[in-house]
């Protein structure tokens, strides 16, 4: 959980040095710096679990009737 911190921290960091080292707009930096950050982890994770699909199970289809001759 310190990794994400420190690599949203990082992250805002950057933003507010592109910005010009304006004042006064932490919070937007390192709310749009976890946007980034959680975005790609989870995107990741998506990949991962995309990949890893169990193969899906064929359906069981009920024995045919058949027809008697009357």
């Amino acid at each position: 959980m310190q990794d994400i911190e420190q690599t949203i921290r990082d992250r805002a960091y950057h933003l507010w040095l592109e910005s010009g080292c304006q004042e006064g707009n932490a919070d937007g930096h390192w709310l749009a710096a976890q946007r980034e950050i959680l975005g790609a982890s989870l995107g990741e994770l998506g990949h991962v679990s995309k990949s890893c699909k169990a193969a899906k199970p064929k359906a069981v289809r009920a024995p045919r009737k058949k027809n008697r001759a009357a």
